[in-house]
């Protein structure tokens, strides 16, 4: 398969992440849906996105529950639930290793500042 091929297959799943992040999303099922072995997909989608399939998925999880908390005034446990966290307390967990604050601390410090926020991940495709 050619480098172009890769990106195209690797932008479809993209696609598909970020349409159905609340569904419990296998690797597998995303390998599957790409044509390629579970290892060839974790080299490719590496290479188009510099993450792992898990984290892209985990980070794209954090990020859209934070616009939920900011712009809609949702508390943090029902925004880990919206966005497919079945456990609130791994959410604060992971919520504070990457952002460096507790979900709690990040509503305070940023109120009303939704305007300020960039959105990750940009799209990688027209």
């Amino acid at each position: 398969m050619s480098r172009q091929t890769h990106f195209s297959l690797i932008s479809r799943v993209l696609k598909r992440i970020e349409s159905q992040y609340t569904e419990n999303l296998s690797v597998d099922q995303l390998a599957a849906e790409a044509n390629m072995s579970v290892s060839a997909f974790h080299h490719n989608f590496k290479s188009v996105t510099s993450t792992s399939p898990l984290q892209y998925l985990k980070t794209y999880r954090l990020h859209k529950a934070r616009m939920l908390m900011i712009h809609d005034g949702m508390k943090a446990s029902a925004a880990a639930m919206r966005v497919g966290y079945e456990s609130a307390s791994q959410f604060s967990r992971e919520f504070k290793r990457y952002f460096g604050v507790t979900p709690g601390e990040d509503a305070s410090r940023n109120p009303n500042h939704a305007g300020s926020l960039s959105f990750f991940p940009t799209p990688l495709w027209g």
